[in-house]
């Protein structure tokens, strides 16, 4: 079965205790600029080249590039730095690489197209609601 026929298999937040704490950071960072549908896919059991994809959304190109800076900065106070960026300047869907995971935050109608969920479906989901810490 092709990744994109697979379903994904919805979580609770339990597996947020199997973070990484760069990865937690990276999630609360997110929150505090008030990205919607925050989900963690766990990639560490798929033949993938990351551990962890965090999907956020923004509901404007101003707010994903927000969430996108608030996470760099976030991340950098704590030492890391992502080894590569794209999409920053469309906002459509700006990816920044941190080589153990990569953080993914969209506008809503592009993650709808994308879906990277539906794609990676054979991913742990790790859904992450505001409580998160």
């Amino acid at each position: 079965m092709a990744k994109s026929e697979r379903t994904t298999k919805p979580r609770g937040t339990g597996g947020k205790k199997r973070l990484t704490s760069e990865v937690k950071r990276a999630v609360r960072a997110a929150l505090d600029k008030k990205a919607t549908d925050v989900v963690v896919l766990d990639l560490r059991h798929t033949p993938a080249f990351t551990d962890f994809f965090v999907l956020c959304s923004g509901q404007n190109q101003r707010q994903v590039k927000a969430i996108a800076d608030h996470v760099e900065e976030t991340l950098r106070d704590a030492k890391l730095r992502a080894a590569h960026v794209e999409g920053y300047d469309r906002s459509e869907w700006i990816l920044m690489d941190f080589f153990t995971f990569i953080v993914h935050i969209f506008a809503p109608n592009t993650r709808e197209f994308y879906a990277l969920e539906r794609l990676w479906g054979d991913a742990e989901r790790i859904e992450i609601d505001e409580s998160f810490a």
